[in-house]
């Protein structure tokens, strides 16, 4: 039991900062250049995992690495940077909410991890806390904006599959930062060609790069690759529910946006989901968690 609930602590850092960084992008940084955004995000911090790692890819993961890049990190940081431009931060941040639907859907066939019950109610649970937050937030909906959120969502809960299902015995540091690399250098190559030189930015706005590629991007991304080995995708998608949490806080501390009674019992709810799917029966292995199969072979 303790095992578990420091997995999934661990975990639960990737969606805090990503919620965090709802916030940051909308209120320091620049709203005209996603993709140098995207850019200055994911390579800083691929390159200094690989600075720790020290360990450059070998046999697949010459193209496993650059494809799950693309998913995990280049595609999906211009989505989120779009969409935190174009919608209020908890709009944006509950969009990524459905997260669970989409990992335990794809990890059905992919890793042969069938939802449980229990994970079922949690589910139900968490997107109720989800509707009622989303349902009463303050502000504009712009489709271009509910549109990157979506696109966001499938494009990296594809990678997060994949990436579970290619593991192996290459360490998870190692792994995490050619992935960054390898996204944050496509991402370059496009941004240079799409927007021209890099946008200038004040002591905040660096202050704010340097903060993102650290910690919710580096960090973050290593504590959710990390629950992904050790727990069922589907789990690790409700525990990604804290995402919307941490945005709507954030945005009502510092963006001056409102909270309603509706909007806090959501976040209640969306807490009461994680809880549920955690849950442990005495002397019995986790029922929400389906029975862990050997690594599938690559294809």
């Amino acid at each position: 039991m303790e095992t578990t609930w420091r997995t999934v602590a661990i975990t639960a850092v990737a969606p805090i900062a990503w919620g965090a960084t709802y916030v940051v992008t909308r209120h320091l940084l620049p709203a005209d250049a996603p993709l140098w955004g995207a850019a200055l995000r994911a390579l800083p911090a691929g390159l200094l995992l690989w600075a720790l790692a020290r360990r450059r890819p070998v046999g697949s993961w010459w193209w496993r690495a650059p494809l799950l890049g693309l998913l995990n990190f280049g595609a999906f940081f211009v989505l989120v940077y779009v969409a935190a431009q174009a919608l209020p931060s908890s709009i944006a941040a509950s969009v990524m909410a459905l997260a669970p639907l989409a990992l335990a859907g794809l990890a059905w066939p992919l890793l042969a991890q069938r939802p449980s019950l229990r994970w079922a109610l949690a589910c139900a649970v968490g997107i109720l806390g989800v509707l009622l937050v989303v349902g009463w937030s303050a502000g504009a909906v712009a489709p271009l904006g509910i549109a990157a959120s979506v696109l966001a969502l499938l494009t990296s809960s594809l990678g997060a599959i994949l990436t579970t299902r290619w593991r192996d015995e290459t360490p998870l540091l190692a792994m995490t930062a050619w992935q960054l690399t390898a996204g944050g250098i496509a991402l370059v190559l496009v941004a240079t060609v799409v927007e021209g030189s890099p946008p200038r930015v004040d002591a905040a706005g660096v202050a704010a790069y340097a903060a993102i590629a650290v910690v919710a991007t580096a960090l973050a991304f290593v504590c959710w690759f990390t629950g992904l080995r050790r727990l069922p995708a589907g789990t690790v998608g409700l525990i990604g529910l804290l995402n919307p949490v941490t945005g709507i806080a954030l945005g009502v501390l510092v963006g001056g946006e409102s909270l309603t009674l509706a909007q806090a019992l959501g976040m209640a709810l969306v807490l009461a989901a994680i809880a549920i799917t955690n849950l442990r029966r005495r002397g019995s292995a986790p029922v929400s968690a389906p029975a862990r199969k050997p690594p599938v072979p690559a294809a």
